[in-house]
């Protein structure tokens, strides 16, 4: 486990909190980065990378792993055409649509948002990308603009032979993309980070509040709020709606875009879609853990560090028996395990959920079923539980959400049996 002075030292440079990825990946990433510092410590190490801004940020880049593709969650993108096209351009019959990409990774994103106004028709001159991300090496690829294989998923890939030219290292973005994103490197957690910016049209801020401790994430959000245009467009990660709905914001109800529109001067509007009420669960998830029979452990979506095929491979169907009979820190143990050999996965975060669920750490649960949302946005027992608890906590708006999201897995015969 990384030590109390590592988490500190991560959350006061990234606002990052260990639990996102798990202490495990941490503390592999630490001891890389000790070694490569000749260092006897770990102690030492946070010393050294503490008095070193050069270190802070090597560690920073050994943390942060991206995973990223060119169109990801391409109803974001859809959403982003409409506002572009039937919003912003009609009110607008001058001047320049601003777009920001935060985190933009190793540019995907930003990329993806040039090729969809190219691609709508947008007017060449009447948009601008602003792509921002702490890590400096993700940053050099994104501007090298050269991408292998695994950049482009799904069967759709049209966009491929429009934008980008086949080279030896792979597909490079041609120019006619490239000219209109703006790569710097930013830090959410920095006091002066875009403090002078003028406001954007359309943020896209997909799966950086998930790593976020809650101080970093109210930071955040109070950015969010500040630097996007009244009535503009915010995207988001499939796990963090919830997060913005108690705010200011306005969920656009947009099937998978997981799309919000910015607070405008004064009250809200109310979305219409979140006036439809949900009946109040008859009662609380019992205090007894099980997972269904269905609800399989899966491979990890994200495998992070190496993989023996000698090493035993822990168990999350026993760390679910452990669980069940009330064996807690066995079957946290397993599951911390997993995610050591495999990286995080969405039934060990789902299994974590339960296990604080019913030892009462609701807010431990959540944070959870949060996780394991990112990693499998189609888990349809978390999104059930996760409904259940935000319910009980009176949030009705983010309960309903999440059961409107488990209504369509359930129509679609994806749920759980």
């Amino acid at each position: 486990m990384p030590s109390r002075r590592l988490a500190e030292l991560l959350k006061e440079s990234i606002g990052f909190d260990v639990a996102s990825i798990g202490a495990a990946s941490v503390e592999r990433a630490a001891r890389a980065r000790q070694r490569a510092c000749q260092l006897d410590s770990e102690e030492a190490y946070v010393a050294h990378a503490r008095a070193s801004a050069s270190e802070r940020q090597a560690l920073i880049e050994a943390v942060v792993v991206p995973e990223t593709w060119f169109l990801r969650d391409r109803p974001a993108f859809d959403a982003l055409r409409r506002f572009a096209l039937e919003e912003w351009l009609a009110a607008h019959p001058a001047g320049v649509l601003r777009l920001l990409s935060l985190p933009c990774s190793t540019g995907e994103e930003p990329y993806s948002m040039a090729m969809t106004l190219l691609d709508a028709g947008l007017p060449a001159s009447r948009f601008h990308i602003d792509a921002f991300d702490v890590s400096a090496h993700a940053l050099a690829r994104a501007e090298r603009g050269i991408y292998t294989r695994n950049s482009f998923r799904g069967a759709d890939l049209a966009f491929r032979g429009r934008h980008f030219d086949q080279t030896p290292d792979g597909y490079r973005v041609r120019d006619s993309v490239r000219r209109f994103v703006h790569f710097r490197q930013g830090n959410i957690c920095d006091p002066v980070f875009l403090a002078d910016a003028s406001r954007y049209d359309v943020v896209f801020c997909r799966n950086l509040l998930i790593y976020l401790d809650e101080p970093a994430l109210e930071r955040a959000i109070g950015l969010l709020e500040r630097v996007l245009a009244p009535h503009g467009l915010l995207c988001v990660g499939a796990s963090e709606t919830s997060q913005l709905l108690s705010r200011r914001f306005v969920w656009t109800g947009t099937p998978r875009a997981f799309a919000f529109r910015g607070p405008a001067e004064g009250p809200p509007p109310v979305s219409k879609t979140l006036t439809v009420a949900v009946p109040r669960a008859a009662r609380r998830p019992s205090s007894r853990v099980v997972v269904p029979a269905a609800s399989k452990p899966t491979a990890p979506r994200h495998a992070r560090g190496d993989e023996s095929s000698a090493t035993p491979q822990p168990d999350l169907g026993e760390a679910t028996r452990l669980a069940d009979v009330g064996r807690f820190g066995e079957a946290v143990a397993i599951c911390e395990a997993h995610a050591a050999q495999h990286g995080p996965s969405a039934d060990a975060f789902y299994l974590l959920g339960l296990v604080h669920e019913a030892t009462g750490r609701t807010t431990e649960a959540i944070t959870c079923y949060r996780k394991a949302l990112y990693l499998d946005q189609e888990h349809y027992e978390v999104l059930r539980h996760l409904a259940l608890l935000m319910e009980g906590l009176d949030r009705t708006k983010e309960a309903q959400v999440l059961r409107n999201r488990e209504r369509r897995l359930h129509s679609t015969g994806r749920s759980a049996s």
